[in-house]
């Protein structure tokens, strides 16, 4: 499985931001794909995800602010982050694994993409 993570960049606080993940074909009905990010500083942090039955699951910080989806044909998983904060900075990564939201350790995984808020 490949993942490629894109549609960071620099935004004020309170703006919005949508990351777009390109999943290649090889499981992808079969995928937990999770959002993970990794602030200076701080542990990765599990921020979103989909399971292959549908199932979100977000982190509190980002609970009614940022939607996880993918595209009718699974190619593409999506973060859409509304109402950005100063602490939502940090390098965004797409993680996919097979065993379900359960498993914290994915197979596969992006290169990252850096999303900045400033005041």
């Amino acid at each position: 499985v490949q993942l490629m993570e894109s549609g960071g960049g620099s935004v004020e606080t309170g703006g919005s931001l949508r990351l777009p993940c390109a999943i290649s074909q090889q499981y992808k009905d079969n995928l937990c794909l999770t959002w993970f990010r990794h602030a200076p500083g701080k542990e990765r942090e599990r921020v979103a995800s989909l399971d292959s039955d549908g199932t979100m699951n977000y982190s509190e910080p980002v609970k009614g602010r940022f939607t996880i989806s993918q595209d009718n044909a699974k190619n593409t998983l999506y973060l859409q982050m509304n109402s950005l904060k100063a602490e939502d900075t940090g390098t965004y990564f797409c993680g996919a694994t097979l065993g379900g939201y359960s498993n914290y350790q994915m197979e596969w995984w992006g290169q990252g993409t850096l999303v900045r808020i400033s005041h």
